[in-house]
């Protein structure tokens, strides 16, 4: 067998190839083997048909189709790694030649990984936010905490902002009351903006059994984005007392004995949110500051599969479990289909530009998994998805996904490694190191679930 290759742009090649037919003597073989299994002949047994009767009774055009269409993976995959190319997806072959008992010729054109130059990153600066965390902080976060500790109390009066009042409501579009728009026994703290917009004005001022109408925007449901009329009865009123603040409460609602205790553990506590979030934000900018960096051509059909796969997932897993489909969802967000159109593309390149990049990375820096860290990974992928280990892992392997998760670890060690050669800066003009935070934070910020499926593509 010969191949040559042939660049038609950074992305994208031709083989050719040519293959002498005595190289087809297996896959003939084997060609008339299926053909004696599938047919009958009379005077011959099953299986024990002649070739030459074969050929006469079917034709050799059936016999050669059967061989080539068995050969032609063995012979491309032989020309892909003589050549050493780093295909994506599937080739589109074209058999230019088959002439009986002579030879085999055929193309294939495929995508391939870009040969990516990747330049000195030890230069990238970036800002962060400053890990800030004031009194007003600490007393928001006790005050959350004492909202969870609140008790309520039947009152005799008009509902008033704070209180918890009971209500059944009911919902119609254009007159007719929807499926799924009654609902009983509902409990809604007044002034919370947990349920319908314009619902506290409705309810303020109500006494058990009161009831008002009012108009609101539906956000999900059958009906969701549509203006309805909502009837609202209230059947119960009570008011929401919290408790005092004092060394008891600390003890009710914490492991600590003195409320002191408790505020210096938020403290600690939002500090530790808020330098993850700083982690999480210098990855991001720097991966940015690196992209800049970097020219890096994508794959016409890898990236239409990107953009095809991510709306998909959209309109048939996210959006359907709301009830909306992709117009309505468009009509709420304030979008044009255009619009959305050229923010999943640019989403898109980003993501399979930062796998290329961070890919790259992983070969230039000689990066390795161990099974630690990706023991450590899989376990985190396990909780975001709300699978126990033992259950995720399993879906991993029966999937074949496992060299999906080795990348994703390498790539967050990739993009860590450029973190720390960057210079972060916070917003007062501080030095931040964060390498306390690496082990937590050193997930590939874009190479995440949305990847997953560009993943699975270049994999093939």
């Amino acid at each position: 067998m010969k191949s040559a290759v042939e660049t038609l742009n950074p992305t994208r090649v031709r083989l050719t190839v040519e293959v002498p037919f005595e190289e087809l003597k297996d896959s003939l073989d084997a060609a008339y083997k299926k053909i004696n299994q599938q047919v009958t002949v009379k005077g011959f047994r099953k299986g024990k048909i002649p070739a030459r009767v074969i050929d006469q009774r079917f034709g050799r055009g059936a016999v050669l189709e059967e061989a080539v269409n068995d050969a032609l993976p063995k012979f491309y995959t032989e020309a892909v790694n003589e050549a050493e190319l780093n295909v994506l997806g599937q080739p589109e072959v074209d058999i230019t030649e088959l002439k009986d008992n002579e030879t085999l010729n055929f193309t294939a054109e495929v995508d391939v990984r870009p040969t990516i130059e990747i330049p000195d990153y030890s230069g990238i600066e970036v800002e962060v936010d400053a890990v800030e965390v004031t009194d007003e902080d600490v007393d928001k976060a006790v005050e959350e905490l004492r909202g969870r500790f609140a008790s309520t109390s039947p009152v005799e009066r008009a509902a008033e902002d704070g209180d918890v009042v009971t209500i059944d409501l009911e919902a119609k579009v254009e007159g007719e009351v929807l499926e799924d728009g009654v609902a009983s026994g509902v409990s809604y703290t007044i002034g919370s903006g947990e349920l319908l917009e314009g619902i506290d004005d409705a309810v303020k001022g109500l006494e058990a059994g009161g009831e008002a109408t009012f108009t609101s925007e539906l956000k999900g449901g059958s009906a969701a984005g549509k203006e309805a009329e909502v009837t609202v009865k209230v059947t119960q009123v009570a008011k929401r007392e919290l408790p005092e603040l004092d060394d008891d409460f600390a003890q009710l609602a914490s492991e600590f004995d003195t409320l002191d205790e408790l505020k210096a553990d938020s403290r600690k506590r939002l500090e530790s949110m808020k330098q993850y979030d700083q982690a999480t934000q210098a990855q991001e900018r720097v991966l940015e500051k690196l992209l800049e960096l970097v020219e890096v051509p994508v794959p016409e059909k890898l990236l239409a599969d990107e953009i095809q796969t991510r709306t998909h997932n959209l309109e048939h897993h996210q959006l359907g479990q709301m009830g909306l489909d992709l117009d309505k969802y468009l009509e709420i967000q304030g979008k044009s289909r255009e619009e959305f159109d050229a923010e999943t593309k640019e989403q898109a390149e980003k993501g399979i530009k930062t796998q290329f990049v961070l890919d790259e990375l992983v070969n230039k820096e000689k990066l390795n998994v161990n099974q630690e860290e990706l023991t450590e990974h899989l376990m985190r992928r396990a909780q975001s998805s709300g699978m126990s280990p033992d259950q995720f892992a399993q879906a991993v392997v029966e999937g074949g996904q496992v060299p999906m998760l080795v990348g994703e670890v390498a790539r967050g060690k990739a993009l860590a490694v450029v973190v720390e050669a960057a210079t972060v800066k916070d917003t007062n003009g501080e030095i931040v190191d964060l390498d306390d935070d690496e082990d937590e934070t050193a997930e590939t910020v874009e190479a995440s679930s949305d990847e997953a499926a560009a993943e699975e593509k270049t994999e093939a």
